[in-house]
């Protein structure tokens, strides 16, 4: 920060001059693919669901091919470094850090610097400044960034050496970060293996220890909720389990109970886990199951679903429009019963392992937390300049 601070002195001590954006970017936004024309594969379509975490993210894109248009669409290709910004719904900057190509669709714009703005500057400004940007957004339902509105917007223009330089901190910033979800990623894996390789069981018994078979029925009692999704509150007191990964909250509760929850049906069918000590409110297509076989820790038994669960549903499921889990199949779901001390040992371990990989509170993602706070701290310290006046 001395560096930088002692740079500005040198080459801008009166300020920094603000322009438009439009006065020193050029901008053009994406082709209208049509539907019909999509395919599973071809040349790939960046849309604004395709901006995640200020990348592209190539996975479950949509593609075409180049006959089904007979005009040239070379000036929509999106190539490594290029800055791309999904003007629909939750405004998102994204830049192409990889080799692969893609093609520009409607409601995604794609930014041209010119001379006087360094490329990756200008897209540490963008992702400062979607909040500015979110604000001038028009529309119904559906809101909308206009073209206008991107290029009125107005940035500090300090001068190339300057701008360099503050990238060359910035980047330092997000590859720590990219260093650490590596790691944090290359965990995950680990953590995957260990608990397969706990959570496996043969038929007949385990390694030095006998293992008795229970369908779930036998061992815990199953029931659903009796809320609904529009009785959340911002703000309540007892959580509140739908049928995703996100808890929601409500002021009063149904049960008072050590129990599993997983989705009903939807999405979340056999990948929706929650495990709950105490009060909490269910929805109605949720289920809840409370383990009351002495012989079963209840923490084992929800690691043990959470891994193997979705594969057996998958094979047993109801499908109509979606996935749904009826009670039958949940009741004759198989369960390993190896003895309890066993089961607390693999507790231990998977707990363990569990606070490394996900808990916000330490480990891993705790420290990308941290780097996180620590990076938009510094970025919207080296950012920020005086302006420079008349």
């Amino acid at each position: 920060m001395s560096e930088i601070k002692k740079l500005i002195e040198r080459l801008c001590p009166d300020g920094v001059e603000y322009k438009k954006l439009g006065e020193v970017c050029d901008f053009l936004t994406g082709f209208a693919f049509k539907a019909t024309t999509f395919k599973k594969t071809g040349l790939p379509i960046c849309k604004t669901t395709n901006i995640q975490n200020n990348a592209i993210d190539y996975d479950d894109m949509d593609c075409f091919d180049l006959d089904d248009y007979p005009c040239s669409l070379d000036k929509y290709i999106i190539k490594k470094n290029d800055i791309v910004i999904g003007m629909s719904g939750s405004i998102k900057v994204g830049i192409n850090t990889t080799d692969r190509q893609c093609y520009l669709n409607q409601r995604v714009g794609k930014f041209f610097p010119q001379d006087a703005i360094h490329n990756k500057f200008l897209f540490y400004l963008l992702c400062q400044s979607i909040s500015k940007l979110s604000e001038t957004i028009s529309g119904g339902s559906v809101k909308n960034l206009s073209n206008k509105d991107v290029l009125n917007l107005e940035i500090p223009v300090p001068p190339i050496e300057v701008q360099s330089k503050i990238v060359e901190i910035l980047d330092n910033f997000t590859e720590l970060e990219a260093e650490l979800e590596a790691e944090l990623e290359a965990r995950r894996k680990q953590y995957e293996y260990y608990r397969n390789q706990l959570l496996t069981f043969d038929k007949l018994g385990g390694a030095g220890f006998d293992v008795k078979w229970m369908k779930l029925g036998e061992i815990g009692e199953i029931g659903t909720g009796s809320s609904n999704t529009n009785e959340e509150l911002e703000e309540g007191k007892y959580p509140f389990f739908v049928r995703s990964q996100i808890v929601r909250y409500k002021n009063d509760y149904e049960f008072d109970e050590t129990a599993i929850i997983t989705s009903g049906d939807g999405v979340g069918v056999g990948k929706v886990f929650h495990f709950v000590e105490g009060k909490y409110a269910l929805h109605q297509r949720a289920y809840r199951i409370r383990i009351n076989n002495k012989d079963v820790y209840p923490k084992f038994f929800f690691y043990y679903m959470r891994t193997n669960f979705y594969n057996y549903i998958m094979k047993n499921a109801y499908s109509s429009s979606v996935t749904s889990v009826r009670r039958p199949m949940l009741i004759k779901f198989p369960v390993p019963i190896p003895p309890l001390s066993e089961q607390q040992r693999i507790v231990s371990i998977l707990d363990r392992f569990e606070a490394l990989t996900t808990d916000l509170q330490c480990g891993l993602p705790a420290e990308i937390e941290a780097r996180k706070k620590q990076y938009e701290y510094y970025r919207e310290q080296l950012l920020t300049f005086k302006r420079k006046t008349a």
